[in-house]
C-alpha cells in the first residue's frame, strides 16, 4: 500500500536534497525518491573534481540548512582575471568591505553535508519505488537528462554547443591567493579557481573545448595534458601539475517549455542548463528551491501543495531571470566562438575599455556576487 506524502522529490542531487531540508524545516512530509542503481556512490562520484562558485545567496541558503562545509573544503574568491583572445583583459574585485566574490566548494563535501543533514531530517524518507508514494506535489530534480518531464508531457528546448567541459585539479608552485582565472580563445574557455583553502595552491580546471578536441586532450598523458594546459594560460598561475583524473561531459543550452503544471514542478537542471563560463549552474539551482519553498510557505491555507496556479508564482519568479543568465553566457559563448578576425578586434576593444571603467565593473561585479 502506498505511503502518504505531501511532497515527492524525483531526484538526489544537491538540488534535491536542498530542497526536501528546506520541506521538512516547515514539517512538510517528503518522500525523496533514489532510483535502486543509485543507492550507493559509484566510483566515479567518489572521484569527482567538480567544485561549484556558490554565490552569497547560495551560501546563505546552506548556512541556514547547517551543511555549509569549512575550509580548506570551501574557498573564498577574493578576485578574478579575464582575459580575452587577443590582448582585451578585465580584472574584478569585490567592493570594500564584502572581502569576497563567492565561495568555491568542493562537491563530494557538500554532498557528504547535505546526507549527513538527512539523516537528521525524521521527515524526509527515501523511497526506491515510486509506486510506493502517494503526495500532493511532485518535484522534478532529476538534472537535464530527465525522464519524468516526458511523463507530464513537457517538452525540452537544447540548444547544444558542440563542447565538452573538462574538469581536473592541479596544484601550482604559487598560492592562487583567491583569485580566479578565466581565459577566452578562439570558442575555448579555460578556468582555474582556486582550491584549498584561501593560502592554498590547488586549482580547479574547467576547460570547454569541442569534442575532437576533448578527446584528444582525454588521451594525452598527464605530463602532456599539463603542457597543454600550460601553453593555454602561460605563467600566470605558476607552474602547473595535474594532481586528479579529467572529467569531462557536454554541453548545452536547454530549458523547459514548461515547469510546472497540476500537481508537479521542475527544478534546477531538469528545467535549464546553461553555459558553465559564468559558474552560475547551482547557483541557479538553489535559487529554484529557496523560491519554491517559499511559495509553498507562504500558501493562502486554503490552497493546496500541488494548485497549479499557486506553482505558477514559483515559475513566474525564477524564469526571467534564468532566461536572463542564459542569455549572457549564450551571447558569450557565441561572441567568442567568431573567428572574424575584425570581431576578434572589437571584443578584446570592448573588454579593455571596460577593464578602464570602474563604475561598470564594479556593477558586474555586484551582479555576480548575489
Amino acid at each position: 500500500m502506498a505511503q502518504s506524502f505531501d511532497v515527492c522529490i524525483r531526484g538526489d542531487g544537491m538540488v534535491a536534497r536542498c530542497l526536501a531540508l528546506l520541506l521538512a524545516r516547515d514539517r512538510l512530509r517528503v518522500a525523496l525518491y533514489r532510483p535502486p542503481a543509485s543507492a550507493a556512490p559509484t566510483e566515479a562520484a567518489q572521484a569527482d573534481v567538480r567544485a561549484y562558485a556558490l554565490n552569497r545567496a547560495s551560501r546563505e541558503l546552506l548556512t541556514t540548512l547547517r551543511v555549509w562545509p569549512e575550509s580548506p573544503l570551501s574557498t573564498p574568491m577574493t578576485g578574478m582575471q579575464v582575459w580575452g583572445d587577443d590582448g582585451g583583459r578585465l580584472d574584478f574585485a569585490p567592493p570594500e568591505g564584502l572581502g569576497q566574490m563567492a565561495w568555491l566548494v568542493e562537491v563530494p563535501a557538500l554532498e557528504s553535508q547535505l546526507a549527513q543533514a538527512l539523516h537528521f531530517a525524521p521527515e524526509v524518507h527515501t523511497v526506491t519505488d515510486l509506486a510506493d508514494v502517494k503526495a500532493a506535489l511532485t518535484v522534478v530534480c532529476e538534472g537535464p537528462s530527465s525522464r519524468s518531464r516526458s511523463e507530464f508531457g513537457v517538452q525540452w528546448m537544447v540548444k547544444p554547443y558542440g563542447q565538452k567541459a573538462l574538469a581536473a585539479r592541479l596544484i601550482s608552485s604559487a598560492e592562487h591567493c583567491g583569485v580566479a582565472r578565466q581565459w577566452f580563445q578562439g570558442g575555448d574557455i579555460l578556468a582555474l579557481l582556486p582550491m584549498g583553502g584561501a593560502g592554498g595552491r590547488e586549482l580547479a580546471l574547467v576547460w570547454s573545448v569541442s569534442h575532437a578536441h576533448a578527446a584528444q586532450l582525454q588521451a594525452l598523458p598527464a605530463e602532456e595534458f599539463t603542457q597543454a594546459v600550460q601553453a593555454a594560460v602561460g605563467l600566470e598561475a605558476g607552474h602547473l601539475q595535474l594532481s586528479s583524473p579529467v572529467m569531462a561531459w557536454p554541453l548545452a543550452l536547454g530549458e523547459a517549455e514548461r515547469w510546472v503544471g497540476p500537481g508537479w514542478a521542475l527544478a534546477g537542471d531538469a528545467a535549464h542548463t546553461v553555459h558553465p563560463l559564468a559558474g552560475q549552474g547551482l547557483n541557479l539551482g538553489l535559487a529554484d528551491v529557496r523560491v519554491l519553498a517559499q511559495v509553498l510557505q507562504e500558501r493562502e491555507y486554503w490552497r493546496a501543495l500541488g494548485d497549479e496556479k499557486l506553482l505558477r508564482r514559483y515559475e513566474r519568479a525564477r524564469r526571467a531571470d534564468v532566461r536572463a543568465m542564459g542569455l549572457v553566457t549564450d551571447g558569450l559563448q557565441g561572441l567568442f566562438s567568431h573567428s572574424d578576425a575584425r570581431l576578434q578586434a572589437l571584443r578584446n576593444w570592448g573588454m579593455s575599455a571596460l577593464g578602464r571603467n570602474r563604475f561598470a565593473t564594479a556593477w558586474l561585479t555586484r551582479q555576480a556576487m548575489d
